[in-house]
């Protein structure tokens, strides 16, 4: 079996209008098995009351990578959710940063699987990274709980086709 690519397109227009990625400006601009680029303009409001990015921004974005980069090595509308994530940010984020993230997966297992994600500014300098668990449940999460949430007339094509 192969990923589709008509499914996928129609998954990242989805997801890229979602309130949440509109609200920090995250656009996932990759998604193929076992990856995820997602990328983000860092305006004021990702900012702290000290003028550098807040923590759970950074966070926000290397979970989103994560996340994304096993939504498609996993079975037709599988679910899951984020259980818990250890960041580390190492580089000061100022407004007006273009931040791209890249996340991969590091283990598929039956119901806990290990993600890591990196962020790195436009000049490539690191300035985060982060390993996720993923819980793996078929109520948590699937993909039609998306479509459901945000555009329910949507019908994907199927997630996978022969090779």
């Amino acid at each position: 079996m192969k990923l589709n690519p008509a499914h996928i397109e129609e998954v990242l227009e989805l997801i890229n209008q979602g309130p949440y990625f509109q609200l920090l400006n995250i656009d996932i601009k990759v998604l193929e098995e076992g990856r995820c680029i997602c990328e983000a303009d860092i305006e004021r409001k990702h900012m702290n009351c000290f003028g550098g990015m807040h923590g759970g921004a950074y966070e926000s974005i290397m979970d989103t990578a994560a996340y994304w980069a096993l939504y498609a090595q996993m079975p037709e509308d599988a679910g899951f959710i984020t259980l818990d994530q250890t960041a580390n940010l190492v580089r000061a984020v100022q407004e007006g940063t273009h931040v791209r993230c890249e996340g991969r997966v590091v283990k598929q297992g039956g119901s806990i699987c290990i993600c890591e994600a990196e962020m790195v500014d436009e000049k490539g300098r690191l300035l985060g990274m982060a390993t996720s668990k993923m819980f793996v449940s078929p109520s948590l999460q699937p993909i039609s709980a998306a479509i459901d949430d945000l555009d329910p007339s949507r019908k994907l094509p199927p997630k996978f086709i022969e090779a």
